[in-house]
């Protein structure tokens, strides 16, 4: 179950291979970034990671979020009852009000304190769950992202390494790949579906076996954990009957969570796929290094122009699409590079976005009067910066 407040629109991030992965969770280490990564596939499948600090706490959605928490929280809490139905009376005395961002989190939190599972435990289970997740995204493809800036998980278990796990989830998918099972989600349940030509090419006692496992009711990954194997040996092991036909993949509902807390209302979002050209004419370097690595990483080209007087050679001979400008430089200031820039005529509509320590009401009603579109200050954030975007795109100022 997933929820976001934010109602910015989604901006595409393309194929997300493993490099731009790595580069777009770096970024957000290097930011410090505090709050949640929404990212959404071409199918309408979300996940969400809560991050700290630019590491991850945790992260859920997909479309099992549900048995992926039961299945991992069995492995390695063996203590606890079986999920389903004994798990719901163990949470049935718990006030769901104490619920109010990720439940499958929130719920590990309070056993923990309870002392019903170790902090061990809970390590483990949120590791896994998070290495799943990005597993998961990376079979993905093209996904769109977005961003919201808070502090919503504010207990930490654990603080996992976005780098790290990156790496980790990039490299079982490329064992997943070079298996040829690319295609083949790890979520989906093997089903029967040719059973009097399976028998007829199997052993009886094969036959059996797979009449018994093949059940139509686990997931590719429940039946390795059930066997106690990796899901990669389980899934190719009935490789050959899928190729052959006598065995499908289809895909299975998720379990009931144990309640449903209450979720905030979300609002509808767009999804923006536009790569835009943005310069930022700013001689402090912290600022453009940081707008440098966030812009690149969702995808956007980047002018780094550090020199106010250079500014404007710059930006006629590239004609960029969006422009922050820093509202006091050596030698100029942004309101006078901002009435220039608005006398030509292939820069009257362009988006301008003055970047200033001081946000002051004078200067940003003197800013809208040198023709200024918006105004941010400084330092600088990644949701801010990003949402000046989208509401630039939104409201259709910046043209094809």
């Amino acid at each position: 179950m997933i929820s976001t407040q934010s109602n910015s629109p989604l901006l595409s991030v393309g194929n997300f291979t493993g490099s731009r992965r790595a580069k777009f969770f770096t970024t957000l280490q290097q930011l410090r970034f505090n709050g949640q990564l929404l990212l959404k596939d071409s199918h309408n499948t979300q996940w969400i990671f809560y991050l700290n600090r630019g590491d991850i706490t945790y992260a859920t959605g997909g479309n099992t979020p549900v048995r992926r928490w039961a299945r991992n929280l069995a492995t390695y809490s063996p203590q606890l009852p079986p999920y389903l139905p004994n798990l719901q009376k163990e949470v049935s005395s718990i006030d769901t009000a104490v619920f109010t961002t990720c439940w499958e989190y929130e719920l590990l939190c309070l056993w923990v304190e309870q002392q019903k599972i170790t902090l061990g435990q809970a390590t483990k289970t949120i590791e896994a769950i998070i290495i799943e997740v990005l597993f998961d995204v990376a079979q993905a493809g093209d996904v769109t992202y977005q961003i919201k800036q808070d502090n919503s998980l504010s207990q930490q278990l654990i603080l996992l390494d976005s780098q790290q796990a990156v790496g980790e989830a990039q490299k079982l998918w490329e064992v997943w790949q070079n298996a040829k099972l690319a295609n083949s989600s790890p979520n989906s349940v093997p089903i029967i579906k040719q059973p009097e030509q399976l028998q007829a090419r199997t052993s009886a006692q094969v036959y059996q076996t797979l009449t018994r496992i093949l059940n139509g009711q686990r997931t590719l990954r429940e039946l390795a954990g059930q066997m106690k194997r990796d899901v990669l040996p389980v899934t190719r092991s009935l490789l050959p009957y899928i190729q052959l036909g006598l065995v499908e993949l289809v895909t299975i509902a998720d379990l009931e969570a144990p309640f449903c807390p209450s979720v905030a209302q979300q609002q509808p979002t767009t999804t923006v796929n536009k790569e835009l050209l943005i310069a930022c004419v700013d001689d402090d370097m912290w600022v453009c290094k940081t707008m440098q690595k966030l812009l690149t990483a969702a995808g956007h080209q980047f002018i780094w122009i550090n020199d106010g007087l250079r500014a404007l050679a710059t930006i006629l001979a590239r004609k960029p699409d969006l422009i922050f400008l820093d509202l006091v430089m050596p030698n100029t200031n942004g309101y006078e590079i901002c009435s220039k820039l608005r006398k030509i005529p292939s820069f009257r509509n362009t988006p301008i976005i003055i970047l200033t320590g001081n946000d002051g009401v004078v200067d940003q009603v003197r800013a809208r009067l040198f023709g200024a579109s918006d105004f941010i200050s400084k330092p600088i954030d990644a949701e801010t910066v990003l949402n000046v975007i989208n509401k630039q795109i939104e409201e259709g100022n910046i043209s094809d």
